[in-house]
């Protein structure tokens, strides 16, 4: 078993865990908390599924400020390659080494091999940079979006947390990275990466939890929006959207109310600023037509 950070040994308990992590403005609930201090202890990277909005990205940023580590973000796309997961060779400054060289006399081929070879010329990307630091917190965000190949190689770097380059060796880290994957269940994740980790589903906020929220991130809001503003978004969920709003959307529509001057929500004012909660038109155009605002 691998110990992460000094700090995250002197975390005792779950609960303990929550309290340093409401100290950074994330509440964390019983489950989630005790998902994050298992994957600390055991040395295991930490599998976040669920909706986009739900607060799955942020929680990285507060554990890494939990742990006052810095934060490694590798975002996911379609055709994400190793190459810009891991390493690349500067080639631009080889080629000014070479040349140099060249205009410098050098004749001796294999010590130029050699040095274009250095670990100066190589751009570590964020997996590298996550081994090579210590501590770190390495987030592998949006891992579903990227091709079913970067899930195997990802698998492959999370195994052993070493990686090998051929021209320079292996490199292993010393002190593994906190890490944490998200998906947005846009695809599923194949069960091979997902034993590798602890798993939690990360739920919407119940009411209390998000008025909660509401209130540490906002303090300008009132008890009276923040809970009108949750009454609202829970209504919205129920509906049948593209895209149901998440905590991060939440969170932009009170700001967006408070903006105004909003010290509650009525229906005219809630369709004006619908464009910071639905980010389709067609959600926009189906709330408006129900009404799904008018007691809001």
């Amino acid at each position: 078993m691998w110990e992460r950070t000094a700090r995250a040994a002197d975390i005792a308990s779950p609960a303990a865990l929550a309290a340093l992590m409401e100290q950074h403005d994330y509440l964390a609930g019983e489950g989630l908390a005790t998902a994050v201090f298992l994957a600390l202890k055991m040395g295991r990277p930490l599998f976040l599924e669920g909706e986009a909005g739900v607060g799955k990205t942020e929680l990285a940023k507060t554990l890494a400020a939990v742990l006052d580590a810095p934060l490694i973000r590798l975002q996911c796309y379609e055709g994400l390659d190793a190459a810009q997961a891991l390493y690349d060779w500067d080639f631009a400054r080889q080629l000014l080494h070479l040349k140099a060289a060249e205009a410098a006399g050098a004749t001796d081929v294999k010590a130029l091999e050699g040095e274009i070879y250095d670990r100066r010329f190589l751009i570590a990307r964020p997996l590298l940079r996550a081994l090579e630091t210590q501590p770190a917190v390495l987030l592998v965000d949006e891992v579903d979006r990227a091709d079913d190949e970067f899930e195997a190689f990802l698998l492959e770097v999370l195994s052993d947390f070493t990686i090998t380059i051929p021209e320079l060796g292996t490199v292993a880290a010393a002190v593994p990275p906190t890490v944490v994957v998200t998906s947005n269940r846009t695809r599923e994740v194949h069960d091979a990466l997902k034993r590798r980790c602890l798993y939690h589903w990360l739920e919407h906020p119940s009411f209390d939890r998000e008025v909660a929220i509401l209130l540490r991130r906002l303090p300008s809001c009132t008890e009276a929006l923040a809970g009108q503003v949750a009454t609202a978004v829970a209504r919205l969920r129920e509906a049948d959207l593209v895209k149901p709003p998440g905590v991060a959307e939440t969170l932009d529509w009170t700001e967006a109310l408070l903006t105004l001057g909003a010290t509650h929500l009525d229906p005219d004012l809630a369709a004006a600023t619908l464009g910071a909660v639905l980010k389709y038109r067609e959600d926009q155009q189906l709330v408006v037509k129900n009404g799904l605002l008018r007691d809001g």
